[in-house]
C-alpha cells in the first residue's frame, strides 16, 4: 500500500469541511441501540465521525496520518488514538463492540482491503459496520480512488448481514453504501 503523506495532510487540514452531522448522529444512535459500548474507527482521520459519543463510550481510532491524529486527540481528549494501520490493529481478539469504516476503503488497494477486512473481523467482537462508495464490479472513480462491494469481501467469514443498502441522501449525500454485519 502506497502512502502520500502530503496528500492525507492536507485532506486532514481540510476534513471539518466534510463533517457531516447528520451521519455522525446516525452512527451514535445506532451503536447506541446496538448496546455497543466500545468503538472503533478504523481511518478516523481527524475523528469528525467520533465527536458525538460522549464519555459513556469507550472510543478508539486509528489512522496513518500523525498530522490528523493530533488534531483528533484535541478534538476528543478522552478518546485513544493509535497510528497504525488497518492490516495490524493494535487490538485482542474480539476485544471491540463496534468497528467501522467510513469512505477509507475506496482508497486503498484490493490487497490492503482484504487484510484490512481480516483484521476487522478479527478485532470485532459483535459488529462491524462499513461505509463506502459502492460498485458491483470496483471499477476504478479515479487515480485515488475505486468503488467497493464490501458485501462479497464478507461472503466467507462468519457474520450475519444485518443491512447492505445505500444510506438516505439526508444522512450521506454521496449515498455509501452502508454494510452492517454481526460477527458469529
Amino acid at each position: 500500500m502506497d502512502y502520500d503523506e502530503g496528500f492525507w495532510n492536507k485532506y486532514a487540514d481540510e476534513n471539518e469541511s466534510r463533517n457531516n452531522e447528520e451521519f455522525t448522529k446516525f452512527l451514535t444512535n445506532l451503536v447506541r441501540s446496538l448496546h455497543c459500548t466500545s468503538v472503533l474507527e478504523i481511518g478516523c482521520g481527524t475523528g469528525i465521525d467520533l465527536r458525538k459519543f460522549d464519555d459513556s463510550f469507550e472510543i478508539h481510532g486509528i489512522d496513518l496520518n500523525e498530522h490528523a491524529l493530533e488534531l483528533a486527540k484535541v478534538n476528543i481528549p478522552k478518546s485513544k488514538f493509535y497510528k497504525e494501520s488497518i492490516t495490524k490493529l493494535p487490538f485482542e481478539d474480539s476485544s471491540v463492540d463496534f468497528v467501522f469504516t467510513h469512505k477509507l476503503l475506496n482508497y486503498l488497494d484490493d490487497e490492503t482491503v482484504d487484510k484490512g477486512v481480516s483484521e476487522m473481523f478479527r478485532v470485532a467482537k459483535r459488529y462491524i459496520l462499513n461505509c463506502e462508495l459502492f460498485g458491483e464490479t470496483e471499477e476504478k472513480i479515479d487515480d485515488e480512488m475505486r468503488f467497493r462491494n464490501m458485501l462479497k469481501r464478507w461472503l466467507n467469514y462468519k457474520v450475519r448481514v444485518v443491512s447492505n443498502v445505500n444510506m438516505h441522501e439526508d444522512i450521506e449525500p454521496e449515498q455509501v453504501r452502508f454494510t452492517l454485519l454481526k460477527k458469529l
